[in-house]
């Protein structure tokens, strides 16, 4: 679909049921629950190495510097001034370089449920499906945009901030379906669809993250990363049933392309 034709559909301002929604992105969480959890192990086994990387140098570098364990505050002071810049520039590098990876998979999820929910199958490999140079110069553009969004709120006294964490939520799940879109119509779509229904959108999140989050928890507490993907489901089917979505999936993509 192009940009005209989603923002007509989403003009329309189809009715949603909240309960509806509610009860379909149970029953798909049933039949997804092992794809999500993929994507919770791959993101660990990303961010693990990442923390490695940044925090074994500067603790060998205490250590180094320090004597019988102690290390004098002045050493210490000239120790973090000498980190700070480089330091503070390749953790910034690193957090935007992991968080792309990170939207990248949770964008093929989002096609994923598309395909689960029709009843096909996909592969682990369907995961990495965004891993290519034009998608990720793309996710990458809309986490530029998405930060700038965020601070220029958050300067104006934090209440915008929490208008605009809906229409955002919607930027991975637009992309997911229609990546060949620009980075600003995604944004402008995203904002259509998250002003028609921010209330809805709002309140299915939140039941769904809390509810995530308790269920996990009671499964003492690494059960969240099996409860963790519910959360994205009610995004999906409000998508879904605003704009609607094409027939062929991304495992059939990835064998076309």
């Amino acid at each position: 679909m192009d940009f005209i034709e989603i923002e007509k559909k989403i003009e329309a301002n189809k009715a949603l049921d909240f309960g509806t929604i509610f009860n379909k992105s149970i029953e798909l969480f049933k039949k997804s629950w092992m794809h999500g959890l993929s994507v919770q192990l791959v993101t660990f086994v990303i961010i693990i190495p990442f923390i490695l990387m940044f925090y074994i140098p500067f603790v060998v570098a205490l250590v180094g510097n320090s004597e019988n364990g102690q290390m004098n505050p002045e050493d210490l002071s000239m120790l973090m001034g000498g980190f700070s810049l480089v330091y503070m520039g390749l953790f910034i590098v690193g957090v935007l370089l992991l968080s792309v990876v990170t939207v990248a998979m949770r964008a093929a999820f989002f096609k994923d449920l598309g395909a689960i929910d029709r009843g096909e199958q996909v592969s682990f490999k369907s995961l990495f499906y965004f891993f290519k140079a034009p998608y990720l110069t793309n996710i990458f553009l809309l986490m530029l945009a998405s930060m700038a969004i965020s601070i220029v709120a958050m300067v104006l006294c934090y209440l915008p901030l929490f208008y605009v964490m809906v229409p955002m939520s919607f930027f991975t799940v637009i992309f997911a379906f229609n990546p060949e879109l620009t980075v600003s119509e995604i944004i402008k779509l995203s904002f259509k669809i998250g002003h028609k229904k921010w209330l809805i959108t709002f309140g299915l999140v939140m039941i769904s993250s809390l509810l995530a989050s308790m269920v996990g928890m009671l499964l003492c507490g690494i059960g969240i990363i099996v409860t963790a993907a519910f959360a994205d489901h009610p995004l999906y089917f409000i998508y879904k049933e605003v704009v609607g979505l094409d027939s062929v999936d991304s495992v059939e993509k990835i064998g076309i392309e």
